[in-house]
């Protein structure tokens, strides 16, 4: 067994000074560290749990494959925050038949991101006779 003691998501954007732009100015990630110099270099954002690092370049758009979750408090309200600095809704919130409420945004790549919020009766929070 791989006894795993951090981890990180890599994003290579096709500009990634656009891509530090979304991620802690309109995103408002924290940064962790940064490292390296020059429009290349590599910035690691806090991520709730996890670490979030824009480093490098791609040439091309991401994977479709690839999304990013991310749990918020207010799903609502992180809308209306995001909205007012220049962030698209790519979808509004939306209670989803598993019970958790989604919104969708995008990063400038078109990395599809989606913000969650857990009800407070849903079974990832409420467990009876626990």
């Amino acid at each position: 067994m791989v006894h795993v003691l951090s981890s990180r998501i890599l994003l290579r954007p096709t500009d990634p000074e656009r891509s530090r732009a979304f991620y802690g100015e309109q995103l408002g990630l924290s940064v962790y560290r940064e490292f390296g110099t020059g429009p290349e270099r590599g910035t690691v954002y806090f991520l709730g749990g996890g670490f979030l690092e824009v480093s490098g370049r791609s040439e091309g758009p991401p994977s479709p494959a690839v999304r990013l979750w991310l749990q918020v408090e207010d799903v609502k309200a992180a809308g209306e925050e995001l909205r007012a600095r220049g962030v698209e809704i790519v979808r509004p919130p939306v209670r989803e038949p598993w019970g958790l409420v989604e919104m969708w945004i995008a990063d400038p790549d078109g990395t599809p991101i989606v913000l969650v919020e857990i009800p407070s009766d849903h079974p990832l929070r409420y467990r009876p006779g626990i």
